[in-house]
């Protein structure tokens, strides 16, 4: 019979995610894992069985959270322009300051090293987009492709913030995602 656990993966991953957050990917060992979680490196072994597996289910767990807090912002913003704005105003929130930006870029090349994570990556972006152009459907004009040229805006904007970080990111996404519906369509 298995001994229960004493950590349920959730927590383990967590703090799996805290470290490579702030000590950057290469820095989740087993050893520093037991060291952020109190549990022993060994026990960390049999869950998680090598380091490259280990952080996949980090990185995982990270995606299953983004696509939580996506899948909220989608289901409270109204389906109109002003909701698109909202839904990504919403996630970028979460991105923190500069440092905890930069870092989740190293978080991000990581993803694109992964074949199963680049997968996830893809499917959270055919979901956000499609939830964006839903936003769009009564507009007039509004091309069929705003959800990707938008989430394409919103990508861009938030690493021109990160050249000059000046103010909270929510506001800068704020504004420059209302400057770009404006641009796209007038009137708007």
């Amino acid at each position: 019979m298995a001994r229960p656990k004493t950590m349920p993966d959730s927590e383990v991953l967590a703090a799996a995610l805290k470290v490579m957050h702030e000590k950057g990917p290469e820095a989740l060992t087993f050893a520093s894992l037991a060291t952020a979680c109190g549990l022993s490196g060994s026990t960390l072994v049999q869950r998680f069985k090598n380091k490259e597996e280990l952080a996949r289910a980090a990185l995982l767990f990270a995606w299953d959270d983004l696509d939580a807090r996506t899948e909220a912002a989608i289901a409270t913003a109204p389906k109109t322009p002003q909701g698109a704005v909202d839904i990504l105003v919403a996630i970028s929130g979460d991105y923190g300051g500069i440092e905890a930006y930069a870092e989740g870029l190293l978080m991000l090349r990581e993803d694109f090293r992964d074949s199963r994570l680049r997968a996830r990556g893809f499917a959270w972006g055919e979901v956000l987009s499609a939830a964006i152009t839903a936003c769009f459907a009564a507009t007039p004009g509004a091309p069929d492709n705003i959800g990707m040229l938008m989430a394409s805006q919103w990508q861009g904007c938030l690493l021109w913030w990160g050249f000059n970080p000046k103010g909270p990111i929510d506001a800068h996404v704020r504004r420059n995602l209302e400057a770009f519906v404006a641009a796209v369509l007038p009137g708007q």
